[in-house]
């Protein structure tokens, strides 16, 4: 397969700084919502990258699952490969890819737990096979065939049939931004980019070259 000449032109809408938003979290929740509304397919997710304890970047498909003016928040196993790399190295870069609308944006942060009240909110919202399969688990560990797994869900559930509790190393993060970049695809690659960096509490925005 020659990949060399894949590519596609893109033209469908441009981006200027006078129209976008002072605060980079408002112009954020502006392109969500048009992703959500033009039927972007998975609109919330998002590409998670992290460091690890080794130095080693490695990086993983996420669902954002809320935005609010301090950051942006998912939801994992706290001893997983990922959050071995935030506990080693708390800091994160997210990128959304919405190709329906030529659009991606670019988010880079320090990570931070969320309390244990509002992680527990949101578990207790799971479906409950979901909440099961929390605790089943053991995130990123090898395992040796999928029927062990699915005997510890069977155990799980038949202890908890009713409610199943938040397991103590499952629970959210917030990604609390100093960079944030949005991309708008334009014919010829001269592509729109227009980037908020938090300076001395303050965001500042500026143009990029594609």
């Amino acid at each position: 397969m020659d990949l060399h000449n894949i590519r596609q032109d893109y033209s469908k809408r441009e981006l200027s700084e006078t129209e976008c938003h002072a605060d980079p979290i408002v112009q954020f929740e502006q392109w969500l919502n048009e992703a959500v509304k033009s039927e972007v397919n998975e609109p919330t997710a998002v590409n998670v990258a992290a460091v690890d304890e080794d130095g080693r970047p490695n990086s993983r498909m996420v669902l954002l699952k809320e935005v609010n003016p301090r950051g942006f928040v998912f939801f994992s196993n706290y001893q997983s490969r990922k959050g071995r790399s935030f506990d080693a190295h708390p800091f994160a870069a997210m990128t959304f890819f919405w190709p329906e609308l030529e659009r991606q944006v670019r988010i880079e942060g320090r990570i931070e737990k969320l309390d244990a009240a509002a992680s527990d909110e949101y578990f207790d919202s799971r479906p409950y096979t979901s909440r099961i399969g929390a605790w089943a688990s053991a995130q990123s560990e090898v395992l040796s065939s999928k029927a062990v797994l699915v005997a510890k869900a069977a155990a799980v559930g038949a202890k908890h049939p009713l409610h199943v509790p938040r397991p103590p190393h499952w629970g959210g993060y917030i990604v609390v931004p100093d960079r944030i970049e949005f991309w708008q695809g334009r014919p010829s690659r001269l592509h729109d980019r227009i980037q908020y960096r938090l300076l001395d509490g303050s965001w500042i925005k500026e143009r990029l070259s594609p």
